[in-house]
Parts: structure tokens; sequence; C-alpha cells
């Protein structure tokens, strides 16, 4: 899937633009504040229907409008394809695919496959557990529409399971026989869910152990560790043993709404004792080993977009990440970048057709 040209219409910094793009590696040269972002976050958006950077649509649109569009024109091999997002203020966003809308913005996801490396990543180290199971949910779904549905529906049952723990605290009234039912539910999809999380990270880990290897110069060995509910015991038990527990906090305490990964360095916790390259290495090798992934679900480049990550990066760094970027299994690329003379001496070492906006 190449994207041949977007056309933006009062998104963000941008009133009006429109950009042709190389169908290789097109970079974005500029001080920070400038726009170089909002060009990639658009891109992230034809492809999930929503910001990267702000999931809030309302806070996309350029101020002092009331709207926005995105248009995005692809070619799919001998195929053409054009994508449309439109947004108005107190309506609902749209979404088109040569168009015709789609009823559900789930059907969309997978349709473009697509990887970003950001700054913005380092909350997968920093922050909490819903941003990391966030981050395994977004890469199983672009692959497997089954999966999607299935976290869609615990999550809808989880919401209506924590509501009639919120009832049963107000009213004092045990309601057993539907917290039941929820139990089975969330005991059937979970498992599903749990399962293929296990599934995707044991072939996701070897990857991402060799990506992060290839950026360090193998001086460091890596790991992740899935931390999970389940390795406990069955959700339906843990779910009947915690219910006093649940009923008290009027939340649902347990279950694979609370997995978490871990990330690791030498035996050594990333998140407590990684340096700042370090970190930004980690994240990068995770996100190439996604695109692995990607491509060997889908059997087709994802698209790929870096933006500002060769900050904070010693030379070393930024040479093997070219080097690996550079490769013939690699698709299309859009960088963004604040540094005019690193980003051109960088793509001098990929032999492949590109272009360079100066914003």
């Amino acid at each position: 899937m190449i994207l041949k040209s977007i056309t933006l219409t009062n998104y963000k910094s941008f009133s009006a633009k429109t950009v042709d793009f190389d169908p290789k590696i097109n970079c974005f040269i500029g001080p920070n504040g400038i726009g170089k972002s909002n060009v990639l976050d658009a891109i992230y958006h034809l492809s999930f229907g929503k910001s990267y950077f702000n999931p809030i649509s309302s806070q996309n649109i350029k101020h002092g409008e009331d709207f926005f569009a995105i248009k995005g024109s692809y070619k799919n091999e001998s195929k053409e394809e054009v994508v449309i997002i439109n947004f108005k203020k107190n309506d609902k966003k749209v979404i088109k695919r040569n168009n015709k809308k789609y009823e559900k913005f789930s059907d969309h996801i997978g349709f473009i496959p697509l990887v970003i490396i950001s700054p913005s990543d380092r909350n997968l180290i920093a922050e909490g557990s819903d941003i990391r199971r966030k981050f395994i949910d977004s890469v199983i779904s672009q692959s497997d529409k089954k999966y999607l549905e299935n976290l869609i529906n615990y999550n809808k049952i989880l919401t209506q399971r924590n509501s009639l723990l919120k009832l049963i605290f107000k009213n004092k009234n045990f309601d057993k026989q539907t917290i039941q039912v929820y139990d089975s539910q969330l005991e059937s999809i979970g498992e599903k869910i749990h399962l293929k999380r296990k599934m995707f990270l044991n072939d996701f880990i070897p990857v991402f152990k060799d990506k992060y290897k290839s950026i360090s110069n193998n001086n460091e060995d890596v790991d992740i560790r899935y931390k999970t509910d389940l390795e406990f015991d069955k959700l339906s038990v843990l779910l009947q043993e915690n219910i006093e527990k649940d009923m008290f906090l009027q939340y649902t305490s347990k279950g694979i709404h609370k997995d978490d990964l871990v990330f690791n360095i030498n035996d050594y916790s990333v998140k407590k004792f990684g340096s700042q390259g370090q970190q930004k290495s980690l994240l990068i090798a995770l996100k190439l080993a996604q695109f692995d992934f990607l491509k060997s679900q889908n059997k087709n480049n994802p698209i790929l977009l870096l933006d500002d990550i060769f900050d904070k990066l010693d030379k070393n760094r930024v040479k093997q990440i070219i080097n690996l970027v550079s490769a013939d299994d690699f698709g299309q690329i859009f960088i963004s970048d604040t540094d005019e003379e690193r980003t051109i001496e960088s793509i001098k070492e990929i032999n492949n057709s590109n272009k360079i906006f100066k914003l």
C-alpha cells in the first residue's frame, strides 16, 4: 500500500494543504511547532480513524474552524484506493473508502497497515499498563478482525459488570444471577483474548530481541515478560474469589483488562534503570518488530512513520536504525526531523528515491 497524496482541510495547523509523496522515502524538515508531526498524524489518522497524539476529534480542528477533512489517495498494487475522513463539531465522524461510508469504524482497521515511531511512545515505558495493553491490541487487531471483535465485546460486558457493581454498592442488594451471567461471558471471551496475546508474544518477542541487538550492536540483552492474572488461575475462579472485593471497589479487579508487559535490559527494569538512549532504542525495536509482524500477517509492507526519533540517540544508533529501515523489505517511509543536516546525511545512506519537504 503506497500513499500517493494527502489533502488536509482545517486539520490542526493546516487550513488547506495537498502533498504528493514519493513511493519510498519522504522527509519533513523544520523547527518544532511548524507542523511536521501534524502531517504524519494525518497519515496515521487515515489508517486508524483517529489521531495518534490526540484522539479527541474536536481538538484536531484548526482553531477558529468547525470541521476538518483528510483525504488520502493510495495505490494498492494496481488498484487505486481513496480514504476520506470528515469530522464536524457536535456531529459524528465519517470515514469513507472509495465514497462508501463505513458503518463500523472497526471494519476499517487493518485495511492500511501502519507503524508509527514517536517520542510519545515513551508512555509505553513510563505510564500505566493500559498503554501497553493498547499496544498489543492495536498490533493484533490490524491483522485479526475476530480478536478486535472479542476485545470490543469483552469491554462492553466489563462496563456492564462494573455498572452493576456500582448499583450493588449503592443499593446494598447483591444480584448474584446477573453477576454470574457477566462472569460467564467474560470468561468465554477473556480466555480467547488471553490465548491470542500469549501466542502473539511467543512469536513477537524473539523478533523484538533481534531488532534491539541490531540497534545496540549486540551489547545488551532485552526481554519482555507477559504479566497476567490468568497465569494464576482461570478467569471464572478469579472473578468468583474476588466478588466481595469488587463490590467494595465498585469495579472488576481481575481479568485480562489488567494484563501488562514488563520490559527489561540485562535483567534490570528499563523503566527504573534504563538510560534515555536505551529506552528509545527499546521502543524503536518494539515498533520495528511490530512492522515485521504486520508484514508477515498481511503479506504487504506497512507504511512506516518515523516522527522525530533521532534526537537523544548517538550517531552509531542512528546509523544502525537507518541501515535497518533502508533494507529492501521496507516499503514507504515518512520521516520528520528538526535537523536538516542529520536528515540529509541519513538518507544518503539509503539507496532509494526520496522527497524532502522543508516546512
